[in-house]
């Protein structure tokens, strides 16, 4: 599988306060990758290291196959960029930032931007200044759209617009990936947002991957599971155990949290002497803090 991003054992750390330890992540190209982590977790860091704005203190990045910084201009012209904090100048309109950026890039489509600044209802001769932070939104999506990028990079580019302005800008990025079959690479802490269309999720805590898996089995494979007789050393088990908790007065029940269940994984609690009680399903957000909880020193049992 072809990979449009690739880190391998990215470290870097400032100071005291944080570290990325040894980050390897993997973006198939054509995907949409949600990268889900906590504030503070180290996603804006990880997407800063990738793009070239800070160099790691160890590791190998690579972005649609050439080396990051040493191809970084080469890259740069084919990825398109929505930042968390705004990158454009107030006192421009947005007919002004327009020419500005597309200067920048060769492969900018003049057609292309026009019909979508008409769709995302952007007026040209309106100042940046006087935009609303929904507006403003829709700009950087469009100035990133309008280069026709392969990579397309969203840094928690919902966060703070309303329902409205975020599924116009949501429905821009999925018709621009359905023509063009670029990669996106969106980071979010808005976990059901990211649920209706990633198709791959990577998920950050404290500096580490905790998760890199296709969505449909993030979704499908974590699980809540009642086991009576549960043993007290569970042994060689076909899935991964994120959480035992919830044992009972009489102390024959369990709940266990688990990662990567499938149903003929029911046969492991014959074989120890327990029983399958219940499998209950998780939804993407609750599977997500599990994920974290287990990451966690001194979470695994409650």
């Amino acid at each position: 599988m072809n990979n449009a991003i690739e880190l391998n054992g990215v470290g870097w750390k400032a100071g005291k306060g944080f570290e990325l330890r040894d980050l390897t992540l993997r973006v198939p190209t054509g995907s949409i990758y949600g990268f889900l982590g906590p504030n503070g977790s180290g996603k804006t860091t990880t997407i800063r290291l990738f793009m070239g704005m800070m160099r790691p203190d160890r590791g190998d990045i690579r972005l649609l196959g050439k080396q990051v910084p040493r191809e970084l201009p080469r890259i740069l012209a084919r990825v398109g960029f929505v930042p968390e904090r705004p990158h454009v100048y107030p006192a421009l309109t947005v007919g002004e930032a327009l020419r500005y950026h597309a200067s920048f890039y060769p492969s900018w489509d003049r057609s292309w931007s026009g019909d979508l600044m008409e769709r995302l209802d952007l007026d040209p001769v309106r100042k940046i200044s006087r935009m609303s932070k929904g507006e403003t939104g829709k700009l950087l999506l469009l100035l990133a759209l309008s280069q026709r990028p392969d990579l397309l990079v969203l840094d928690e580019p919902t966060d703070g617009l309303d329902p409205v302005v975020r599924r116009d800008v949501l429905t821009a990025v999925l018709d621009y990936v359905s023509e063009t079959s670029a990669t996106v690479f969106i980071s979010s802490h808005l976990i059901h947002e990211l649920e209706r269309f990633c198709d791959w999720v990577g998920v950050l805590d404290g500096g580490q991957l905790v998760a890199e898996l296709p969505m449909q089995s993030f979704k499908n494979g974590i699980k809540r599971i009642r086991v009576s007789n549960a043993p007290h050393v569970p042994g060689d088990t076909p899935f991964v155990i994120l959480r035992r908790s919830g044992i009972d007065a009489l102390g024959a029940m369990e709940t266990w949290t688990v990662r990567g269940w499938q149903d003929p994984m029911r046969q492991y609690f014959e074989g120890v002497g327990a029983t399958l009680r219940d499998v209950i399903d998780l939804d993407l957000e609750e599977g997500f803090v599990e994920l974290l909880r287990s990451a966690r020193p001194n979470n695994h049992r409650s």
